[in-house]
């Protein structure tokens, strides 16, 4: 065979590993900067990233175009939030929709980015929730549930109220296709009519607001919470510019319903702070932060207990999770937070959508 069957279960590595390999072979020609962008930034098929200029994007598409080239892959379907970027861009190379748009006087479209909906024209992340007619069974309700897309968990809190509806049928062992207990009912056809009001909630796809200035101090803050019902943390971005100025934005959200099996509410706080360790592994690799610092908060004092003890001996289960914590986190970053000021109690617990869209604090924690 000359080429990969479509298909087959080894081609999307075959095609994977040949994309990182031009980058290898043409990094010294084209620059690391592009074999980065090749090697990181790029899932399956599609490169994301961004610049601080339309100069430095240019630059960068022509070059990765060029080097793309010599490996015999063509690299187009252009898109970006700079319509001046996209003028300099030829329209057989731009995205699909994008060829007879007149740049001047069009609106930018909304767009996916790994299915994630973008407003090209506004630079946000929206939610249009479009849920097929499925039968008011437990079948029906894990299908409606695992169809909210939402990987970054922006409305992690809201979906976290569909999970424990679904938990609460398995707990009861309901059929999966016998129709659910009218104590239920009320409570899914609420939940699923709301989601329809996530499509007035934006989110700003950039962390840094624009002429925010010279960023000198960067952090990360990462909060934890647990209940009866669920555990969730929070991350927030916060920067500090030369004047002193300070903004903080949402950046990843987790929220889980608790397991069936009874857990002590320390425990679960326990396990939800080592969530907040290993998410702050993961920003920490994927952002590419200069000297950022990471802060953890919790509301439960037991926890800090834990983590602040080195002398007591525990039992199995909490000296697992305390020795995750002080591989992967520094001690004295670990503070408390009182509940009500905790942003993460909305993860642990769940919110309705208009809760969650009108939250001065979610996205924007200060």
């Amino acid at each position: 065979m000359c080429v990969h069957l479509f298909g087959a279960a080894s081609s999307p590595g075959c095609a994977n590993f040949g994309l990182k390999q031009i980058a290898s072979d043409y990094e010294g020609e084209f620059g690391s900067d592009i074999a980065n962008f090749v090697r990181r930034d790029f899932y399956v098929d599609d490169g994301l990233t961004s610049l601080p200029s339309d100069k430095e994007a240019m630059s960068l598409i022509s070059r990765c175009t060029e080097m793309l080239k010599k490996g015999g892959l063509r690299l187009h379907k252009f898109l970006s939030n700079s319509k001046s970027l996209l003028q300099h861009v030829a329209p057989e190379d731009r995205a699909k929709g994008f060829t007879d748009i007149d740049l001047l006087t069009d609106n930018l479209p909304l767009e996916r980015a790994l299915g994630v909906q973008w407003s090209i024209e506004s630079d946000c992340f929206q939610f249009r929730i479009t849920l097929s007619d499925k039968p008011f069974t437990r079948r029906g309700i894990l299908a409606t549930v695992n169809s909210v897309y939402d990987p970054l968990g922006f409305i992690s809190p809201v979906v976290l109220v569909g999970k424990q509806i679904l938990q609460s049928l398995c707990s009861d062992q309901v059929d999966w296709d016998s129709p659910i207990p009218d104590t239920l009912r009320s409570k899914w056809e609420r939940w699923r009519s709301e989601l329809a009001g996530l499509r007035n909630l934006e989110v700003k796809r950039c962390f840094k607001p624009e002429d925010f200035g010279t960023v000198v101090v960067t952090e990360l803050h990462h909060f934890s919470d647990a209940c009866v019902h669920g555990y969730g943390q929070c991350s927030y971005l916060r920067l500090v510019n030369d004047k002193q100025q300070v903004h903080c934005s949402l950046v990843i959200a987790k929220s889980r319903v608790a397991p069936l099996k009874i857990i002590t509410i320390p425990r679960l706080e326990l396990t939800t702070a080592v969530v907040s360790v290993k998410v702050s592994s993961l920003l920490q690799r994927e952002l590419d932060l200069n000297n950022a610092v990471d802060y953890y908060w919790t509301d439960s004092k037991v926890v800090l207990g834990y983590i602040a003890n080195d002398s007591r001996r525990f039992h199995v289960y909490v000296a697992n999770r305390v020795q995750q914590i002080h591989n992967h986190s520094d001690v004295s970053k670990w503070n408390y937070v009182n509940t009500k000021e905790n942003p993460a109690d909305m993860a642990s617990r769940g919110v309705s959508v208009s809760s969650l869209v009108n939250s001065a604090t979610w996205f924007f924690w200060s």
